[in-house]
């Protein structure tokens, strides 16, 4: 766990640091680190495989995960063919990396920004409580079904907001694969690095940028995620759009729809809390520190 926690870190510091992949640069100490990072959770997927093939109870999500796993195995042996690809332990390593950085840091950063942007929007706060509480309550002892969300288009329109506001991700490195005309008079050669910033690209073409303002993905007059949506990039585009696109904001409606009506909440404001810092995603300077106090009656428990 010790090596875990300084190869993570490692990992972090090298996606801050610039491309050079020699000995003593961070990126090079990240690259190497986060071979290991992968490597450690195929062990982990390898061990949660071999217990649930032994009749274990699944105590995880990687449990379910491969008890689906060893069942596709079995399909595919029984057919006489080998087992699927991305059965394999060190895929395996690959995709929960993928799922530790892009679900929690990202998510984790979409979470603060849109607390401090509620404390900041009193009447976007107001709003928001009034469509959830018009179709779900605490005390209700019912979970917030995917129905309930969908008719949730304002809280929706915040959760958009934020991610436009202010995206996890700033910087998305890519290499060019094949030369790609940028502009009329340079084209980046194959095999370049390329630093787009989605960042600058959120507050570009946009009505005020610089304002949050949940009704340019609310109001049908406006529709800005139609008209400036090839600036929204927090998601990347095409071929490299991200898979968890849908899950992150469905999960950030959800979180929004949950804070709001189970609490009361100031924000712990100081000067230049709301500054952003590189952790590498983008929170507030501060960790986004509020008070709370309890808003319901009773805590739903699911």
């Amino acid at each position: 766990r010790e090596r875990f926690a300084k190869d993570y870190a490692l990992f972090n510091l090298g996606l801050m640091a610039v491309p050079v992949d020699l000995p003593g640069f961070a990126f090079r100490r990240a690259r190497l680190a986060v071979a290991r990072l992968v490597r450690t959770l195929g062990e982990c997927a390898r061990k949660s495989k071999a217990r649930m093939r032994a009749g274990g109870e699944p105590e995880c999500l990687v449990d379910y995960w491969m008890q689906e796993t060893l069942r596709e195995i079995d399909e595919a042996a029984a057919a006489g063919q080998a087992p699927p690809a991305h059965t394999d332990d060190e895929e395996f390593g690959v995709f929960l990396f993928d799922f530790l950085f892009a679900a929690q840091d990202a998510s984790t950063s979409s979470l603060c920004w849109a607390v401090s942007a509620l404390d900041s929007h009193p009447d976007v706060l107001a709003r928001v409580r009034a469509e959830v509480a018009a179709v779900w309550s605490p005390e209700s002892g019912k979970p917030i079904t995917a129905e309930k969300i969908q008719g949730m288009k304002y809280t929706q329109a915040v959760a958009r907001e934020v991610v436009r506001y202010r995206p996890p991700a700033t910087l998305v490195p890519h290499v060019a694969g094949e030369p790609f005309q940028l502009t009329e008079w340079y084209t980046v050669p194959k095999g370049a690095i390329v630093f787009p910033s989605v960042y600058e690209s959120s507050f570009q073409g946009f009505t005020s940028p610089e304002a949050f303002d949940p009704e340019r993905f609310f109001s049908e007059a406006r529709r800005e995620d139609v008209s400036c949506k090839r600036n929204f990039l927090a998601f990347g585009a095409g071929a490299h759009q991200c898979v968890g696109q849908r899950y992150a904001l469905n999960h950030l409606v959800l979180f929004l729809a949950l804070f709001v009506s189970v609490a009361e909440f100031r924000r712990d404001r100081t000067a230049g809390c709301d500054e952003p810092v590189y952790m590498p995603t983008i929170v507030p300077r501060d960790g986004c520190a509020v008070y709370m106090n309890q808003r319901c009656d009773t805590i739903p428990s699911f």
